[in-house]
């Protein structure tokens, strides 16, 4: 057996596992990662996986490695650049026990993360969350449950792994209502809860009745939900939503994007993006500042409003006729 087969055992026994304690999310990432690497540098290299040597893994494969996830995969810049991650990880564990492969090592941790474009992120405004909550049918228990996991996520900001890993135990309803849970990093967080969310959630655990370590939005077995079946059910709701709100229809609704609609709020309502950052478990301010402060458009309004000079009266253009208006937008 080489010595690449044992490195990679160990990165993940010890490294990954032992010394950083990464979450199952983490693991399961670089085990997909590196399980379509071998596979790729087998079908290249005509060897099987545990016959692969670090001088097979070099730059050059590596990215033709990246390439294939692109072009052949269709994989999103943003997917291969997680997948790059993973492999510099291994080759800086590797690095210090294989001082030999260190030229090798060194030529793979300069390949760079490939740049993207930033697009602005989307979220709801208060009429198409008012369609969105009021989709599900109330009157059947998979309704009720979707409806408290909507008004959750939109009011908390949670990520969908966060939400779907809530337990019932999680939920304070007392005074100073909120819910906990463990976010990124194995981060502990308690978000606070609207009277509207108190209420809702105090009827579903009246009906859920489940004990401190259940699911607070289980299957019809009793399991925890999945990631999939929350991008299910936000799908399907937001497909009935159009119906009453039609400015839906140019957005893709996703749980991501109510969290991105929390986020939107606070900023519209003055809180401070230090709050902000703690409210949505973000490591920096920094990622809170560049994502929310840019799609903030009424804010970018009002810095307009304050430079128009004396003597102007403030305010955007507006065609003067309906039927110029058209013409413009051509």
């Amino acid at each position: 057996m080489s010595a690449l087969a044992p490195t990679l055992e160990a990165f993940f026994t010890e490294r990954l596992l032992r010394q950083r304690q990464a979450s199952p999310h983490t693991v399961a990432s670089y085990r997909d990662t590196f399980s379509l690497l071998l596979r790729f540098i087998e079908h290249q290299r005509g060897k099987a996986p545990c016959g692969l040597d670090f001088s097979d893994l070099d730059a050059p494969a590596i990215g033709a490695f990246l390439d294939y996830l692109e072009v052949e995969r269709h994989n999103s810049v943003a997917t291969r650049n997680a997948r790059l991650v993973a492999i510099h990880s291994l080759f800086a564990f590797a690095a210090l026990r294989h001082p030999e492969h260190a030229e090798l090592i060194a030529r793979v941790l300069a390949i760079p993360p490939k740049r993207t474009e930033r697009a602005l992120v989307s979220f709801l405004s208060a009429p198409e969350v008012d369609a969105l909550l009021a989709s599900p049918d109330r009157a059947t228990w998979i309704g009720r449950r979707d409806h408290a996991l909507l008004a959750v996520a939109i009011q908390t900001g949670l990520r969908v792994s966060e939400l779907v890993g809530l337990c019932c135990g999680d939920v304070a309803l007392g005074t100073g209502a909120h819910v906990r849970c463990e976010g990124k990093g194995r981060k502990e967080r308690a978000t606070p809860l609207t009277a509207t969310t108190t209420g809702v959630l105090r009827s579903w655990l009246t009906e859920r009745r489940g004990g401190p370590g259940d699911p607070l939005f289980p299957t019809w077995s009793g399991k925890q939900l999945s990631r999939d079946a929350v991008e299910r059910l936000v799908t399907k709701y937001a497909t009935t939503a159009q119906r009453r709100c039609p400015t839906l229809k140019h957005k893709r609704l996703t749980p991501h994007v109510m969290r991105h609609t929390c986020a939107m709020a606070l900023r519209r309502a003055g809180v401070p993006v230090e709050v902000i950052a703690l409210w949505l478990g973000h490591e920096s301010t920094r990622t809170t500042t560049n994502t929310y402060l840019h799609a903030d458009l009424a804010l970018k309004e009002k810095a307009l409003a304050r430079t128009v000079p004396p003597n102007i009266k403030p305010g955007r253009y507006r065609p003067p006729d309906a039927l110029l208006a058209f013409l413009e937008d051509l």
